[in-house]
């Protein structure tokens, strides 16, 4: 037998991861709005408990406007009337992004990544302890670091409220 009909095991795994991906990503492109693994859970401990939002777990994949310590701490957003408002606008039009609770002073969305479908739990507070400030919470549900994700998506979120 030739070695020409003989296709290396090696080759047939690339190609064969190849196609997986292939597959995975048309299928994000086509639903794009369905979960996926990387989704993991909607954390239970979400909300305004004694007009303050959740802390950020340990890890770096959190910022908060209420957190104590430099790694996880970003400034509040400033408050304008109808800020809640303005926010709900604002995310409905990103994409991958699902508004999940919504008051007159506290707002809660979802961001999904586009091909692997990983969720931030983003939060919104009008804190009337604290007249002109909207505090703020963004952490990943899963991994250890999300590379600057959710400080990125909060300071973009600033400059948008401000044009």
């Amino acid at each position: 037998m030739s070695s020409l009909g003989k296709i290396p095991w090696s080759q047939l795994l690339a190609v064969a991861i190849l196609l997986i991906v292939l597959i995975w990503l048309g299928l994000r492109s086509f639903f794009p709005d369905v979960p996926t693994l990387f989704a993991g859970s909607q954390p239970t401990n979400l909300g305004i408990q004694q007009n303050r939002l959740s802390p950020c777990s340990e890890t770096p994949n959190c910022v908060s406007s209420q957190s104590q310590d430099i790694e996880h701490f970003i400034k509040p957003l400033n408050a304008q009337p109808n800020q809640i408002v303005k926010l709900k606008e604002i995310i409905d039009s990103q994409p991958g992004t699902q508004i999940i609770a919504e008051t007159d002073n506290y707002l809660y969305a979802q961001f999904s990544s586009k091909w692997l479908g990983f969720v931030d739990d983003v939060e919104f507070y009008v804190n009337p302890e604290q007249p002109g400030t909207v505090e703020v919470r963004s952490a990943s549900r899963l991994g250890e670091s999300d590379l600057g994700a959710n400080r990125k998506r909060i300071e973009t979120l600033r400059e948008l409220l401000s044009n």
